[in-house]
């Protein structure tokens, strides 16, 4: 009944989160399987949940009430979306604590803290941000694509966030816009890295590695990316553009992954576990 109580309050919150999301489907489209994940994550633990025993702990009272406090004052006073997320996950947290108790919230701490990643961020925090991502993949474009041209006969200038490529008497232009920037590659990297780590990682400093490690590779592999676009302009210009540009950055979301998960598992290889702390095997959340 709290439950349907909880999901009542929050609609709002609920239906606007999902068409932010679905309006913004390339930055924010991950957050519709952020709950599937948070789910897998109950899942796995179902035994552990099931074998502890649910009792009211009255303290969970305390972030509940909060949690609602704060919502209503981010709606009425700041109206701010994110703050609202948050004010939600906090009431969340202090329903399940005060209807399971900590012997159960023990195992749906991670699961429910997991869900953070399906707010949509302030824009003012967005535009800070996205600029200094877009900065830093104009600088390593920059950088890769000057390298290729000392072999591939052609010059790359930079000037702000526009890559000015040179090729005997033509200039190319490649403009590193906030869609460049890599921001939504960082934040599903980042949730991405969490579940990778629970999922495949036994060891906390291999989690801990890889979940510090999320940032530096989205990073790395939008600029790849983006100079992957300024190779593919040397054929068309066009192909910089429109649906062109959108295909070359979701294919080049498969070597990400790999690469991802291609550190993890040099990371799960530095330390040989026993057969029986092997992942997969029981390993705790």
């Amino acid at each position: 009944m709290l439950f349907v109580v909880y999901q009542a309050l929050f609609f709002r919150w609920f239906q606007r989160q999902g068409l932010l999301s679905w309006d913004r489907l390339d930055d924010w489209g991950h957050a519709f399987v952020i709950p599937v994940i948070s789910g897998y994550f109950v899942w796995r633990n179902r035994e552990r949940i099931l074998a502890s025993r649910p009792a009211a702990f009255w303290p969970g009272l305390a972030p509940l009430l909060l949690g609602v406090v704060s919502y209503f004052y981010a709606v009425v006073a700041i109206r701010n979306h994110m703050v609202e997320g948050f004010a939600a996950l906090l009431t969340l947290f202090g329903l399940a604590l005060l209807i399971l108790g900590p012997g159960v919230m023990r195992w749906v701490f991670l699961p429910i803290a997991y869900l953070v990643f399906g707010i949509t961020l302030a824009e003012k925090i967005m535009i800070e941000i996205t600029f200094q991502l877009q900065l830093l993949a104009s600088e390593g474009a920059w950088v890769i694509l000057g390298a290729i041209g000392m072999m591939a006969g052609f010059e790359v200038d930079l000037q702000g966030n526009t890559l000015m490529i040179y090729r005997g008497s033509e200039t190319i232009p490649l403009n590193v816009a906030e869609a460049c920037s890599g921001m939504r590659m960082v934040v599903a990297f980042y949730a991405l890295s969490v579940w990778v780590a629970l999922t495949w990682n036994r060891e906390w400093w291999q989690r801990i590695a890889l979940f510090l490690l999320a940032g530096p590779v989205a990073v790395f592999m939008n600029m790849i990316r983006v100079a992957a676009l300024g190779i593919a302009s040397l054929w068309d210009a066009d192909l910089a553009t429109g649906q062109a540009h959108t295909l070359i950055g979701t294919l080049l979301l498969v070597p990400s992954l790999g690469l991802y998960l291609g550190i993890s598992w040099v990371l799960n290889r530095i330390v040989e576990p026993a057969d029986d702390e092997a992942p997969g095997k029981g390993a705790p959340a």
